[in-house]
């Protein structure tokens, strides 16, 4: 009879332990004290005049959570491999979190920076969590939303473009805003922005450089309404390549230039997200948010 009941013991004890979140299981008698840190979780960026996005975000976040450490990491490999051959590393999400490992971190927000939770989100997000429940590791690693998550920080954001376009800007003229975009589901998200824009104002189009809508997407509904005139802005973090060269480049194929043969005059504003406060402020309220959990 006690050998029966021990092994039931044993069967309750193991469909615990697989229930549980593996941080749970070995945190009751772990006696560290708490240190919390902040890993901050960018795409990357290989032009240095696109830096003062991140020192913008790093500020923001510094003085909305004063004293917490701020590590850095990064998601685009062919940026951390670019950076590399000038000698300078960018660490991954995986490295950043190994390192605040062993610096004995045992509570770490990791927050997106990311425009839209796609594929580099969610790789990201796979990475993470193996670092929660590693023995005498990081007790509790929570993520934060990327700027567009619910449909609230859409509406948000679609007021934050509103806000920041150029104030010299005429009523009749039209401003187009480029994403970078992505075959992710979560392209779906930049939809929904387009159309919360056009009932903030129908003169504002969005446009992605991977995904919907495209580049013949917004020169159709351009040349529909004809303009001759519009504002090209990056609607990507940081105004780094892909705002400088696939945007607004001397090449054929940018989007200034395809525009600009059909004779609609383009106004570049190379300004990223980051650099606006308005924008900012959405990453700074996720990361607060995910703070909240640490007691």
């Amino acid at each position: 009879m006690q050998t029966k009941t021990a092994i039931k013991l044993l069967v309750l004890l193991a469909l615990v332990s697989l229930l549980l979140p593996p941080s749970l299981l070995y945190a009751h008698g772990d006696k560290r004290p708490m240190k919390k840190g902040i890993l901050l979780v960018a795409f990357g960026t290989t032009v240095p005049e696109a830096q003062i996005s991140f020192d913008n975000i790093e500020q923001s976040v510094k003085k909305s959570l004063p004293g917490v450490p701020v590590y850095w990491s990064y998601t685009s490999r062919i940026i951390i491999k670019k950076m590399a051959k000038e000698g300078k590393h960018l660490a991954t999400p995986a490295e950043a979190l190994a390192k605040m490992m062993r610096e004995n971190f045992t509570h770490v927000v990791v927050q997106s920076l990311h425009t839209a939770p796609g594929a580099e989100f969610h790789s990201m997000l796979k990475n993470v969590h193996k670092f929660a429940g590693m023995d005498k590791g990081i007790k509790k690693v929570l993520v934060g939303y990327p700027l567009m998550a619910t449909s609230e920080d859409v509406q948000r954001v679609a007021e934050a473009i509103i806000k920041v376009i150029p104030k010299e800007r005429k009523k009749k003229e039209g401003v187009v805003l480029v994403g970078h975009g992505t075959h992710h589901p979560a392209n779906v998200y930049y939809a929904a922005l387009a159309y919360h824009l056009q009932r903030l104002d129908s003169n504002v189009f969005l446009g992605a450089l991977e995904g919907w809508p495209g580049i013949d997407d917004i020169k159709a509904d351009l040349k529909k309404r004809r303009f001759k005139r519009v504002y090209l802005m990056p609607f990507m973090s940081v105004a780094g390549d892909h705002a400088r060269n696939d945007m607004a480049g001397p090449g054929e194929n940018s989007w200034k230039s395809i525009l600009e043969k059909e004779g609609i005059n383009c106004v570049v504003v190379l300004k990223g997200t980051a650099e606006f406060q308005e924008f900012v402020d959405i990453w700074v309220d996720h990361l607060r948010a995910a703070f909240e959990h640490f007691r």
